[in-house]
């Protein structure tokens, strides 16, 4: 039976629905991942639960975001993720270990098993063969209960690969080729799933590299077989025991195909302020440049710092760039260190961070102001550097390290003769840093530490009748949720105190926005295409919802950003007429009427009285998402389970 790689993986974890695109299916979940930004809300809503342990075969809680101890907030949220991860039966990863997605992909990933993680770059593990979502916190807090983990099932996209890459080329450059094919909407609905003779030609980092940045295409996954490369990659991680083969059978039924041919790429980057806005480097060189930051979940593995070392090796960084490293794991950083990688860079004047994300969420390493910054992260939204104004420039390693030796975007073509990093033979393997999940019976005695700035997770009222409120805010296409609820040194210290971190609820569209609103009632928010888009952060539905935003209309919504929104019990409307965007504006008076029993009833197309006039709105929702929006939230659901 013909089958794609995606097809038979949620066949056998499939517990509800059937495999029609666009119906809800329900997956078993064997693993399951947190960061700190968004750890500590999931774990109070998984304590909310009162699940005495968790039901995945792996849960990890990873420490690699909010790494800047400026006060007593950071570090009592990290002894609090360590003690709950000791109470309920999970393996704990202490700050300085590494990035999430690096370190489950050494230490953990198994082809054909699944995977949420409360961060929207978890496919990344796709590159293992592995099926990885990204999620709200809710979702993952969910599935460590037991339950299954709901979506729309997605269309499966081939991106069949042709050729080898050329010298200085990389996988950033393909994931940036497919960006600019097909843009940061192109994805929706898909899992991107990769085959074709190119797919043999790359390691499994540079594979996860790719599926990492399918995240910002809006893809809701992405996934290679798993063959001799992963086979060799686990071996190199001392768990060649976790090996299974794994491809398409038969000719597959692919709803779309996109064809890559490697051989003919070139270096690429994507220009501020969208990872899709991408052009050759060719195009841009010449810009002067005054920082260039090299790591993140894409970009920080063993592969890539090796790279730049030797691309660096006997030369010096311009002396107008400030140039820092990112390691994507402590494993990383040590098998650099032992091939000789790590001088080079200290010598070429680089500056070396402990292993995490840094400047990709906005925790330090901002730029100056009116200063471009080349970095080989994810995401350049406006701002997210932690810079107003920002210019930030998204980039292959190779690219990266030739801008920071001229001081200006240079097409790493010419440095000349490009470096050979073999595939290591032998690896450091680096796990005795990760704190085991301790027996069920020593784990009951744990004791959860919680400092003063971590507040019980909030009652969420069900649904009225009928709704009433104002527009709140008009916004445009492509809303992010760092647009929606900023990160930063400033905001994720907050992120256990949903009252404090309210107070910067869309102050980038609106600085006033908390201020206005509060004590307004409840209101909603009007905006265009893809709303949403960006992290998984689940604080950009609840910090809303606490605010009194309920309803959020708008002509389409992002994947996770949507999911959220149903899970704290935020209505998601859209546009049945598309040109009524433009009738709306801030200040008038709306009401739904009937609204819970209507869509308790199953009703798609609502009423929407605007100002005493009338227009319909679409609520496309399944019956479970109906009844977690008529109780107030998934967390009301699974109470009453």
């Amino acid at each position: 039976m013909a089958q794609t790689l995606v097809e038979q993986i949620l066949q056998a974890h499939l517990v509800e629905g059937e495999l029609v695109p666009g119906t809800e299916i329900g997956l078993r979940i064997d693993h399951t991942l947190t960061q700190d930004a968004t750890g500590t809300l999931a774990y109070l809503e998984f304590e909310a639960m009162g699940v005495p342990r968790v039901q995945t075969e792996v849960a990890v809680s990873y420490v690699d975001h909010n790494l800047m101890q400026a006060d007593f907030r950071n570090a009592d949220d990290h002894r609090f993720l360590r003690t709950v991860a000791a109470r309920y039966g999970l393996y704990f990863s202490p700050p300085g270990n590494g990035i999430c997605h690096q370190v489950h992909l050494e230490r953990f990933s198994a082809p054909g098993k699944t995977l949420i993680g409360s961060d929207s770059h978890t496919p990344t593990a796709g590159g293992a063969g592995m099926l990885a979502f990204g999620a709200g916190g809710l979702d993952v807090a969910l599935a460590m209960a037991g339950q299954p983990f709901y979506l729309p099932m997605p269309r499966v996209l081939g991106v069949r690969l042709l050729g080898r890459l050329p010298d200085w080329v990389s996988a950033k450059d393909v994931i940036l080729a497919l960006l600019g094919r097909l843009t940061v909407r192109g994805g929706r609905g898909y899992i991107l799933e990769y085959f074709g003779p190119g797919v043999k030609t790359l390691s499994v980092p540079e594979r996860a590299a790719i599926a990492n940045m399918g995240a910002e295409l809006g893809a809701t996954s992405s996934i290679f077989p798993s063959d001799d490369q992963t086979r060799a990659f686990l071996r190199l991680q001392g768990r060649e025991a976790d090996w299974r083969p794994l491809k398409a059978q038969g000719a597959p039924g692919y709803q779309r195909v996109e064809e890559v041919n490697l051989s003919a790429l070139e270096p690429l980057v994507a220009q501020p302020s969208s990872p899709d806005n991408v052009v050759p480097v060719r195009e841009a060189e010449g810009i002067p440049v005054d920082q260039v930051l090299i790591g993140s979940c894409a970009n920080s593995s063993f592969r890539d710092l090796m790279v730049v070392a030797r691309a660096l090796q006997g030369k010096k960084v311009h002396p107008r760039v400030s140039l820092e490293i990112n390691p994507g794991s402590r494993q990383v950083l040590e098998n650099l260190i032992l091939a000789g990688g790590l001088v080079p860079l200290l010598e070429a004047g680089a500056r070396l961070m402990p292993p995490g994300c840094w400047g990709c969420i906005g925790i330090g390493q901002a730029p100056a102001t009116d200063a471009v910054s080349v970095r080989t992260f994810t995401r350049n939204f406006p701002g997210r550097s932690g810079t107003k104004g920002d210019q930030v420039f998204l980039v292959s390693p190779e690219t990266a390290a030739a801008t920071a030796i001229y001081g200006e975007i240079t097409d790493p073509r010419r440095l000349g003769a490009a470096p050979r990093i073999p595939p290591p033979r032998y690896f450091v393997v680096d796990g005795k840093h990760l704190v085991p999940p301790l027996p069920p019976e020593e784990a009951a005695r744990v004791e959860v530490l919680r400092g003063p700035n971590i507040v019980p997770f909030p009652e969420l009222a069900p649904l009225p009748d009928t709704w009433r409120g104002e527009v709140w805010l008009v916004t445009g296409d492509n809303v992010s949720t760092d647009d929606i609820l900023p990160a930063g040194s400033k905001i994720l210290p907050l992120r256990s105190n949903l009252p404090a971190i309210s107070e910067f609820a869309f102050t980038r569209l609106d600085p006033e926005f908390p201020r206005r609103v509060k004590g307004r009632g409840e209101g909603a928010i009007v905006g265009g295409d893809n709303y949403g888009q960006g992290s998984s952060r689940e604080h950009a539905a609840l910090a809303p919802r606490y605010l009194g935003v309920r309803v959020k209309l708008v002509r389409s919504f992002a994947r996770i950003h949507l999911a959220n929104l149903i899970n704290f019990g935020i209505l998601p409307l859209t546009f049945e007429d598309p040109a009524d965007y433009a009738c709306l504006h801030e200040g008038q008076e709306l009401e739904l009427p009937e609204v819970k029993a209507r869509l308790l009833a199953g009703e798609e197309s609502l009423p929407l009285r605007v100002n005493g006039r009338e227009i319909r709105v679409k609520a496309e929702l399944t019956p479970r998402q109906r009844k977690i929006l008529a109780l107030g939230g998934a967390l009301n659901l699974a109470r009453g389970k």
